[in-house]
């Protein structure tokens, strides 16, 4: 008996000591005079430089969520920021404010590239990073972010969208995207219909991307966030956590990731 409490013991310290590897960290920066506040994660157990993944969050802004996502990539050997579209660290806790955060970087293009170039060149100077091995990857809001910032050209080897809607004024012209792009959207998503989807399929073929398209059936916005059944019900909204399409969609990103950073 006390053998087996003794490599109990063994077995759960080294549990937390590898768990204690993941090391987090706030950051402050600035875009065009604005503080911007950000979480930078990575595992310190690992030597060397790694591939970097910026971490866009939803309309509710940069938020616990956006955290353990980056945490979750630091545990697969990234390093990981989890960033701020909105000044600050700013959340919204209603729909009404974060509908109107998100629109006043959604409409200004300039603005948005601006705060995502910024935590950009925050990453590539980290210690841990590859600079020439960058990617990102957005939820919702942060989706249709990251999905812009490829068809503008951004220096990314990945981009990946997670509910994130596919509609843009600026379509990818042939030649201007570098990265490659995976999006993960639910059939039943009304907010990201299949006839967007279909547009978006249309659009990367035409600008000779190469791309991916997921859908899960039976799944709705916010998919991925266990929160969304309750943002639903309190707020009428039409979010459902899916459990199955999260690990599913969670699973297939980091093997696009993967793929995306051993291409030559």
């Amino acid at each position: 008996m006390n053998k087996l409490l003794l490599f109990a013991g063994f077995m759960l310290a080294a549990s937390s000591a590898s768990y204690a590897a993941v090391q987090g960290r706030e950051v402050t920066y600035s875009a065009n005079g604005t503080a911007m506040k950000g979480y930078i994660v990575y595992d310190n157990a690992i030597k060397g430089k790694r591939p970097g993944i910026l971490v866009v969050h939803e309309w509710w802004g940069h938020n616990d969520y956006a955290r353990r996502r980056a945490r979750m990539l630091a545990e697969q050997g990234y390093t990981a920021l989890a960033l701020d579209m909105y000044g600050a660290g700013k959340q919204a806790h209603h729909p009404d404010d974060a509908g109107k955060f998100a629109s006043e970087v959604s409409q200004n293009a300039a603005l948005a590239r601006a705060r995502f170039e910024a935590a950009l060149e925050l990453i590539k100077k980290e210690k841990t990073v590859d600079a020439a091995n960058i990617g990102a990857i957005g939820y919702c809001f942060g989706g249709s972010v990251v999905l812009n910032m490829a068809r503008a050209g951004e220096p990314l080897k990945a981009v990946a969208s997670f509910h994130g809607g596919l509609g843009t004024q600026q379509p990818a012209e042939q030649g201007k995207v570098k990265a490659r792009i995976a999006s993960f959207t639910g059939e039943d998503d009304p907010m990201i219909p299949a006839t967007q989807v279909a547009a978006f399929r249309q659009e990367m073929d035409k600008a000779g991307v190469d791309y991916k398209v997921v859908t899960y059936p039976g799944a709705t916005h916010a998919f991925t966030n266990p929160a969304a059944d309750e943002y639903g019900k309190k707020f009428n909204l039409p979010l459902a956590y899916n459990a199955a399409a999260d690990q599913a969609s969670w699973d297939a990103g980091l093997a696009f990731l993967a793929d995306a950073f051993k291409a030559k």
